[in-house]
């Protein structure tokens, strides 16, 4: 069992000189895989169903009259689940971002790329979308081979304009879509019915999309996945002999042999694999399973579905590529939580308790004042002391808020807004203004005054904001005793 462990490995060292959709001379091999069936490939239809439709949908969603999710860069601003984030909540954003890093490092130490080829809209989109097209009106692999390969007809032309037409309409739908998130769906709708000269970036910008997701899903394909996403690259540092990835049980299925014709079993001799290569012909990423995990593999358990199906027909037991990982084929042992797992989960449980925290703690309102720019300080007849700040609101909620200020310290200070007294600030606003701050110059003993401004909406104290009171020292003289 040894030495066959060995021949598997010095194989697949040899596989991985080469890619399956790349020939010697460096052109790009087109990848005709054969059209799936079987339990798993109808298990990801449901889940592409509802995955998709929560894509659709999503735009459409509202909370309280505001979108339930927005990711509008362009403008800074972000709603999640009905809350909305500005550029000063940016440290929030980066927790976010680190700490689904370390999630997707621990999903993928333990399920592998199960993301990959179950709930990616690179591959959903491709192999339960366009695909799908594409088996429709050109048929299956061999079928399109030939379609592609024989000469120019009425009924070629007919196939081949009638699908690009459909790709890219799915293509604009898509980028409609994917706008909505980034600008709201209001301003999507304005876009499309309005000339485009009134809104030429934002139909430019949809021009740009349509574009992307139609190169992507009509000509690059699966080198998205091969070649330019790096999550596959991940694999090979956050792979380890535990995970569970679509695997090929080599110790049962070798050595593989061709079973002949009226032939009803497999001799002892050889394993279950009769090396029919329906694992490597359904593919979509063109590789064979059976040389073992790489890193074209999305894990969309096409080549599952189609040995299971031969070995059904040979009365072997399913299985023979399942999901698994390395020691629970070669040991037979599966153990999904380790030291590395459980280390990654308590960083984890630590970043979202931070996160939890921070985001169920943030202020609805949040000030910043700061001293005006080139500005010290001025002195009045009556003995004052001024200085002028400029202040900002930021409201982070959907509703306009009527403020209050009050100095809180020093005692003796004062404070005159610039303008309108009145602060309104208005919803999802930023309202800017200027006060003026005195204080008594017998009331300043150090450099480092500073005044503590309370923030109110009504009697309710929303925060404390602090700035630095520059004001004249007096030094005292030293002693001569």
């Amino acid at each position: 069992m040894k030495e066959q462990e060995h021949n598997f490995y010095q194989y697949e060292e040899e596989f991985r000189d080469t890619l399956a959709t790349v020939d010697e001379k460096g052109k790009r091999v087109w990848v005709y895989p054969k059209k799936p069936t079987g339990y798993y490939h109808t298990l990801r239809i449901w889940v592409t169903v509802f995955l998709l439709t929560l894509f659709f949908v999503g735009p459409f969603l509202q909370w309280q009259g505001r979108p339930f999710l927005l990711f509008n860069i362009f403008e800074r601003k972000f709603i999640l689940f009905g809350q909305v984030f500005w550029p000063q909540d940016f440290f929030l954003l980066a927790l976010t971002l680190i700490t689904f890093f370390v999630f997707v490092i621990l999903f993928t130490v333990v399920f592998g790329r199960l993301w990959c080829g179950w709930a990616c809209p690179q591959t959903l989109f491709m192999e339960m979308v366009f695909r799908k097209i594409e088996y429709w009106i050109e048929g299956d692999a061999n079928a399109q081979r030939r379609l592609n390969n024989s000469k120019w007809t009425r009924e070629k032309l007919l196939k081949k304009t009638s699908k690009q037409i459909i790709f890219i309409l799915i293509s604009l739908i898509i980028s409609h879509a994917t706008m909505a998130y980034l600008i709201g769906l209001d301003q999507v709708k304005e876009i499309v019915s309005k000339p485009p000269t009134e809104h030429l970036a934002g139909f430019i910008g949809l021009i740009v999309f349509t574009a992307l997701f139609y190169g992507v899903f009509a000509w690059f394909r699966e080198q998205a996945c091969i070649a330019v996403c790096p999550y596959g690259r991940l694999q090979g540092v956050l792979l380890v002999k535990d995970s569970i990835v679509v695997a090929y049980d080599w110790l049962r299925g070798e050595p593989k042999g061709k079973l002949k014709k009226n032939q009803l079993a497999i001799t002892e001799k050889q394993g279950d694999c009769i090396d029919c290569k329906l694992c490597v012909h359904v593919c979509p990423t063109g590789i064979d399973i059976r040389n073992g995990t790489q890193l074209e593999c999305v894990n969309c358990t096409a080549c599952m579905d189609a040995c299971d199906d031969v070995m059904t027909k040979i009365s072997k037991p399913k299985g023979l590529i399942r999901y698994s990982s390395h020691n629970a084929i070669s040991q037979g042992k599966q153990k999904l939580f380790t030291a590395r797992v459980g280390g990654y989960v308590l960083v984890l449980t630590a970043l979202i308790s931070l996160l939890s925290y921070f985001v169920f703690t943030r202020a609805d309102i949040e000030t910043t004042i700061l001293k005006v720019p080139g500005t010290l300080y001025t002195k009045t007849d009556d003995g004052q002391i001024t200085n002028l700040y400029s202040i900002e609101f930021v409201n982070k909620t959907f509703n306009d808020i009527d403020l209050t200020v009050k100095i809180e310290s020093p005692a003796r200070a004062t404070y005159m807004k610039i303008g309108d007294p009145e602060i309104v600030v208005p919803k999802e606003g930023i309202l800017k203004g200027m006060i003026m701050v005195k204080l008594p110059e017998d009331a300043i003993s150090t450099a480092k005054t500073v005044i503590k401004l309370g923030i109110y909406q009504g009697d309710e104290k929303l925060e404390t904001a602090t700035a630095r009171f520059i004001g004249p020292i007096k030094i005292k003289p030293k002693s001569t005793e």
